[in-house]
Protein backbone atom coordinates (compact mmCIF):
# COMPACT_ATOMS: atom_id res chain seq x y z
CA UNK A 1 0.00 0.00 0.00
CA UNK A 2 0.99 3.03 -0.88
CA UNK A 3 2.26 5.75 2.30
CA UNK A 4 -0.49 8.03 1.66
CA UNK A 5 -2.74 5.39 2.18
CA UNK A 6 -4.26 4.22 5.46
CA UNK A 7 -6.32 1.00 6.18
CA UNK A 8 -8.39 1.17 9.35
CA UNK A 9 -11.26 -0.34 10.64
CA UNK A 10 -14.45 1.69 11.55
CA UNK A 11 -17.15 -0.07 13.79
CA UNK A 12 -16.26 -3.68 12.24
CA UNK A 13 -16.36 -1.62 8.85
CA UNK A 14 -12.58 -2.31 6.36
CA UNK A 15 -12.25 1.63 4.92
CA UNK A 16 -9.05 2.64 3.40
CA UNK A 17 -8.08 6.85 3.46
CA UNK A 18 -5.91 8.89 1.22
CA UNK A 19 -4.41 11.87 1.03
CA UNK A 20 -4.88 12.84 4.72
CA UNK A 21 -2.48 15.29 4.41
CA UNK A 22 -3.80 16.83 1.51
CA UNK A 23 -4.83 20.21 2.21
CA UNK A 24 -8.51 21.42 1.45
CA UNK A 25 -8.88 24.75 3.00
CA UNK A 26 -5.57 26.43 2.20
CA UNK A 27 -6.46 29.67 4.21
CA UNK A 28 -6.35 27.92 7.33
CA UNK A 29 -4.11 25.06 6.45
CA UNK A 30 -7.37 21.89 7.47
CA UNK A 31 -6.35 18.45 5.72
CA UNK A 32 -8.21 15.95 4.84
CA UNK A 33 -7.49 13.99 7.85
CA UNK A 34 -9.00 16.78 9.94
CA UNK A 35 -12.16 16.63 8.37
CA UNK A 36 -12.08 12.87 8.80
CA UNK A 37 -11.22 13.88 12.18
CA UNK A 38 -13.96 16.44 12.64
CA UNK A 39 -16.88 14.16 11.16
CA UNK A 40 -15.84 11.12 13.80
CA UNK A 41 -16.10 13.44 16.41
CA UNK A 42 -19.22 15.53 15.78
CA UNK A 43 -21.42 11.71 14.05
CA UNK A 44 -23.16 11.14 18.27
CA UNK A 45 -25.28 14.39 17.06
CA UNK A 46 -24.52 14.52 13.82
CA UNK A 47 -25.86 11.35 12.49
CA UNK A 48 -29.20 11.02 14.06
CA UNK A 49 -30.05 14.26 11.80
CA UNK A 50 -28.91 12.53 8.99
CA UNK A 51 -30.64 9.02 9.58
CA UNK A 52 -33.08 7.80 6.93
CA UNK A 53 -32.38 10.73 5.17
CA UNK A 54 -31.43 11.10 1.16
CA UNK A 55 -28.32 12.84 1.06
CA UNK A 56 -26.87 15.05 -1.14
CA UNK A 57 -23.33 15.75 -0.57
CA UNK A 58 -20.94 18.68 -1.81
CA UNK A 59 -17.13 17.24 -2.88
CA UNK A 60 -14.09 19.30 -3.10
CA UNK A 61 -11.56 16.83 -4.05
CA UNK A 62 -9.31 19.29 -4.56
CA UNK A 63 -10.04 21.06 -1.94
CA UNK A 64 -12.63 24.63 -1.59
CA UNK A 65 -10.92 26.50 -3.78
CA UNK A 66 -10.43 24.18 -6.44
CA UNK A 67 -13.92 23.49 -7.89
CA UNK A 68 -16.96 21.18 -6.51
CA UNK A 69 -19.20 19.45 -7.55
CA UNK A 70 -23.26 17.96 -6.23
CA UNK A 71 -23.74 14.73 -5.98
CA UNK A 72 -26.92 12.77 -4.84
CA UNK A 73 -26.15 9.49 -6.78
CA UNK A 74 -24.39 7.20 -4.80
CA UNK A 75 -20.80 7.17 -6.46
CA UNK A 76 -18.97 3.91 -8.56
CA UNK A 77 -17.03 1.76 -6.50
CA UNK A 78 -20.09 2.74 -3.01
CA UNK A 79 -18.93 -0.21 -0.34
CA UNK A 80 -21.93 -2.69 -0.60
CA UNK A 81 -22.81 -2.39 3.58
CA UNK A 82 -23.25 1.30 2.23
CA UNK A 83 -27.03 1.60 2.89
CA UNK A 84 -28.58 3.39 -0.52
CA UNK A 85 -32.40 3.71 -1.50
CA UNK A 86 -33.80 4.16 -5.10
CA UNK A 87 -35.97 7.20 -4.85
CA UNK A 88 -37.90 9.36 -7.55
CA UNK A 89 -35.98 11.92 -8.49
CA UNK A 90 -38.03 15.39 -8.77
CA UNK A 91 -36.65 18.13 -11.24
CA UNK A 92 -33.80 16.16 -11.88
CA UNK A 93 -31.59 18.35 -14.03
CA UNK A 94 -30.16 15.21 -15.79
CA UNK A 95 -33.83 14.29 -16.51
CA UNK A 96 -33.45 10.86 -14.27
CA UNK A 97 -36.37 9.16 -13.11
CA UNK A 98 -34.93 7.59 -10.44
CA UNK A 99 -31.50 8.70 -8.20
CA UNK A 100 -29.58 6.01 -5.57
CA UNK A 101 -29.55 8.12 -3.06
CA UNK A 102 -27.16 7.31 -0.16
CA UNK A 103 -27.81 7.70 3.99
CA UNK A 104 -25.75 8.23 5.81
CA UNK A 105 -27.32 6.12 9.01
CA UNK A 106 -23.84 5.12 10.41
CA UNK A 107 -20.31 6.36 11.47
CA UNK A 108 -18.38 4.23 9.04
CA UNK A 109 -20.51 5.87 6.19
CA UNK A 110 -20.07 9.02 7.12
CA UNK A 111 -15.97 8.33 7.63
CA UNK A 112 -16.16 7.05 3.87
CA UNK A 113 -17.92 10.25 2.53
CA UNK A 114 -15.32 12.43 4.67
CA UNK A 115 -12.63 10.49 2.84
CA UNK A 116 -14.39 11.21 -0.54
CA UNK A 117 -14.23 15.14 0.22
CA UNK A 118 -17.42 15.57 1.00
CA UNK A 119 -17.56 18.26 2.67
CA UNK A 120 -21.06 19.85 2.31
CA UNK A 121 -24.15 17.70 3.25
CA UNK A 122 -27.56 18.30 2.44
CA UNK A 123 -30.85 16.51 3.53
CA UNK A 124 -34.94 17.13 2.77
CA UNK A 125 -36.95 17.84 5.24
CA UNK A 126 -39.02 14.14 4.75
CA UNK A 127 -37.25 10.60 5.52
CA UNK A 128 -37.31 8.29 3.66
CA UNK A 129 -41.01 7.18 2.33
CA UNK A 130 -42.62 9.84 4.73
CA UNK A 131 -44.13 13.15 4.62
CA UNK A 132 -42.26 16.01 6.26
CA UNK A 133 -41.33 15.98 9.75
CA UNK A 134 -39.77 19.34 9.61
CA UNK A 135 -40.08 22.72 8.06
CA UNK A 136 -37.09 24.60 7.39
CA UNK A 137 -37.24 28.59 6.52
CA UNK A 138 -34.05 30.04 5.49
CA UNK A 139 -33.04 33.51 6.04
CA UNK A 140 -30.75 34.97 3.56
CA UNK A 141 -29.57 38.58 3.52
CA UNK A 142 -29.41 40.93 0.78
CA UNK A 143 -26.05 43.29 0.99
CA UNK A 144 -25.76 45.18 3.07
CA UNK A 145 -28.15 43.85 5.27
CA UNK A 146 -26.12 40.44 7.45
CA UNK A 147 -26.00 37.69 9.89
CA UNK A 148 -27.76 40.42 12.42
CA UNK A 149 -30.71 41.32 10.30
CA UNK A 150 -31.25 37.49 9.97
CA UNK A 151 -31.36 37.56 13.74
CA UNK A 152 -34.07 40.09 13.79
CA UNK A 153 -36.41 38.11 11.37
CA UNK A 154 -35.78 35.44 13.11
CA UNK A 155 -36.83 36.17 16.65
CA UNK A 156 -40.23 37.65 14.67
CA UNK A 157 -40.57 34.28 12.40
CA UNK A 158 -40.22 32.49 16.44
CA UNK A 159 -42.57 34.89 17.48
CA UNK A 160 -45.04 34.28 15.01
CA UNK A 161 -44.64 30.42 14.56
CA UNK A 162 -45.52 30.70 18.49
CA UNK A 163 -48.88 31.95 18.08
CA UNK A 164 -49.72 28.78 15.94
CA UNK A 165 -48.18 26.28 18.46
CA UNK A 166 -44.70 26.10 16.19
CA UNK A 167 -41.36 25.41 18.21
CA UNK A 168 -38.64 27.09 15.83
CA UNK A 169 -34.75 26.59 16.44
CA UNK A 170 -32.18 28.48 14.90
CA UNK A 171 -28.99 27.56 13.31
CA UNK A 172 -26.42 29.43 11.41
CA UNK A 173 -25.92 28.30 7.74
CA UNK A 174 -22.26 28.39 7.79
CA UNK A 175 -21.99 31.37 5.39
CA UNK A 176 -23.69 34.44 5.59
CA UNK A 177 -27.53 33.69 6.74
CA UNK A 178 -29.92 31.58 9.06
CA UNK A 179 -32.19 28.80 8.94
CA UNK A 180 -35.11 28.31 11.27
CA UNK A 181 -36.14 24.12 11.97
CA UNK A 182 -39.78 23.68 13.03
CA UNK A 183 -40.85 19.82 14.22
CA UNK A 184 -43.74 19.17 12.86
CA UNK A 185 -46.31 15.56 12.65
CA UNK A 186 -45.46 14.11 9.13
CA UNK A 187 -48.47 13.97 8.34
CA UNK A 188 -48.49 16.37 5.45
CA UNK A 189 -47.48 16.66 2.17
CA UNK A 190 -44.41 19.01 0.99
CA UNK A 191 -46.91 21.23 -0.56
CA UNK A 192 -49.08 21.92 2.50
CA UNK A 193 -45.48 22.81 4.12
CA UNK A 194 -44.42 25.25 1.57
CA UNK A 195 -48.03 26.56 1.79
CA UNK A 196 -48.02 27.40 5.13
CA UNK A 197 -44.19 28.52 5.47
CA UNK A 198 -45.14 30.89 2.23
CA UNK A 199 -48.03 32.45 3.92
CA UNK A 200 -46.28 33.28 7.10
CA UNK A 201 -43.08 34.52 5.25
CA UNK A 202 -45.21 36.88 3.93
CA UNK A 203 -47.09 37.67 6.78
CA UNK A 204 -44.16 38.85 7.86
CA UNK A 205 -43.40 40.84 4.60
CA UNK A 206 -46.20 42.56 5.31
CA UNK A 207 -46.03 43.29 8.89
CA UNK A 208 -41.98 44.37 8.41
CA UNK A 209 -41.74 45.90 4.72
CA UNK A 210 -38.32 47.63 5.19
CA UNK A 211 -36.39 44.66 6.38
CA UNK A 212 -38.13 41.37 4.88
CA UNK A 213 -39.02 40.21 1.29
CA UNK A 214 -40.87 36.78 0.56
CA UNK A 215 -40.62 36.96 -3.26
CA UNK A 216 -37.22 35.12 -4.26
CA UNK A 217 -36.54 37.92 -7.43
CA UNK A 218 -32.72 39.66 -6.86
CA UNK A 219 -34.12 43.15 -7.32
CA UNK A 220 -36.23 43.01 -4.10
CA UNK A 221 -33.36 41.42 -2.15
CA UNK A 222 -30.77 44.56 -1.45
CA UNK A 223 -30.96 45.51 2.00
CA UNK A 224 -33.75 43.20 2.86
CA UNK A 225 -33.49 39.93 4.31
CA UNK A 226 -35.21 37.05 2.22
CA UNK A 227 -37.23 34.41 4.36
CA UNK A 228 -37.11 31.16 1.50
CA UNK A 229 -40.14 29.41 2.01
CA UNK A 230 -39.02 27.31 -1.26
CA UNK A 231 -36.84 25.51 1.14
CA UNK A 232 -39.77 23.08 1.92
CA UNK A 233 -40.14 21.66 -1.69
CA UNK A 234 -39.75 18.03 -1.99
CA UNK A 235 -36.76 18.46 -4.21
CA UNK A 236 -34.92 20.87 -2.35
CA UNK A 237 -32.80 20.14 0.65
CA UNK A 238 -30.91 21.66 2.97
CA UNK A 239 -27.80 21.77 4.83
CA UNK A 240 -26.86 19.91 7.56
CA UNK A 241 -26.89 20.68 11.30
CA UNK A 242 -23.17 20.25 12.04
CA UNK A 243 -22.20 19.90 8.21
CA UNK A 244 -19.27 21.87 7.19
CA UNK A 245 -19.22 24.87 4.54
CA UNK A 246 -17.08 25.77 2.05
CA UNK A 247 -15.59 28.77 2.99
CA UNK A 248 -12.11 30.26 3.29
CA UNK A 249 -12.28 28.61 7.25
CA UNK A 250 -13.84 25.66 7.73
CA UNK A 251 -16.92 26.52 9.45
CA UNK A 252 -20.00 24.55 10.16
CA UNK A 253 -23.70 25.04 10.12
CA UNK A 254 -23.86 25.16 13.89
CA UNK A 255 -27.05 25.53 15.99
CA UNK A 256 -27.26 28.31 17.84
CA UNK A 257 -29.89 29.36 21.42
CA UNK A 258 -31.97 31.73 21.29
CA UNK A 259 -30.08 33.97 23.52
CA UNK A 260 -27.58 33.66 20.89
CA UNK A 261 -30.05 35.16 18.54
CA UNK A 262 -30.93 37.92 20.52
CA UNK A 263 -27.10 39.21 21.26
CA UNK A 264 -27.42 38.98 17.17
CA UNK A 265 -29.82 41.28 17.09
CA UNK A 266 -28.09 43.48 19.10
CA UNK A 267 -24.80 43.58 16.82
CA UNK A 268 -22.96 41.62 19.72
CA UNK A 269 -20.70 38.91 18.62
CA UNK A 270 -21.98 35.42 19.61
CA UNK A 271 -24.42 34.87 16.31
CA UNK A 272 -22.78 36.77 13.83
CA UNK A 273 -19.97 35.02 13.07
CA UNK A 274 -19.18 31.78 11.48
CA UNK A 275 -18.31 29.35 13.66
CA UNK A 276 -15.35 26.89 12.73
CA UNK A 277 -15.44 22.71 13.86
CA UNK A 278 -12.79 23.32 16.67
CA UNK A 279 -15.64 25.66 18.06
CA UNK A 280 -18.47 23.53 17.50
CA UNK A 281 -16.92 20.37 19.36
CA UNK A 282 -16.41 22.71 22.12
CA UNK A 283 -20.16 24.36 22.22
CA UNK A 284 -21.52 20.17 21.54
CA UNK A 285 -19.25 19.28 24.87
CA UNK A 286 -20.69 21.93 26.73
CA UNK A 287 -24.41 21.71 25.65
CA UNK A 288 -24.82 18.96 23.75
CA UNK A 289 -27.48 18.93 20.92
CA UNK A 290 -29.24 22.05 20.80
CA UNK A 291 -31.02 20.69 17.95
CA UNK A 292 -32.25 17.71 19.44
CA UNK A 293 -35.78 18.97 20.06
CA UNK A 294 -36.15 18.35 16.23
CA UNK A 295 -36.13 14.22 16.71
CA UNK A 296 -38.94 14.27 18.85
CA UNK A 297 -41.56 15.54 16.35
CA UNK A 298 -43.62 17.99 16.60
CA UNK A 299 -47.56 19.13 16.24
CA UNK A 300 -49.54 19.37 12.47
CA UNK A 301 -49.62 22.96 11.03
CA UNK A 302 -52.24 24.38 10.78
CA UNK A 303 -54.45 24.61 7.78
CA UNK A 304 -55.07 28.00 6.16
Amino acid sequence: MSADRLRVEVEGRALELSNLDKVLYPAAGFTKGEVIDYYTRIAPVLLPHLRDRALTRIRFPNGVEGGSFFEKNAPAATPGWVRTETLPAPGSSKGRETIDYVVADDLPTLVWLANLAALELHTPQWRVGEHPDMMVVDLDPGAPAALKQCCQVALAMRDRLAEDGIDSYPKTSGKKGMQLCCPIAGTQSSDDVSAYAKRIAQELERAHPKVVVSKMAKNLRPGKVFIDWSQNNAAKTTVAPYSMRAQSVPSVSTPLTWDEVEAGAAGKRPASKPYTTAEVLQRVEKSGDLLAPLLDGGPELPAP
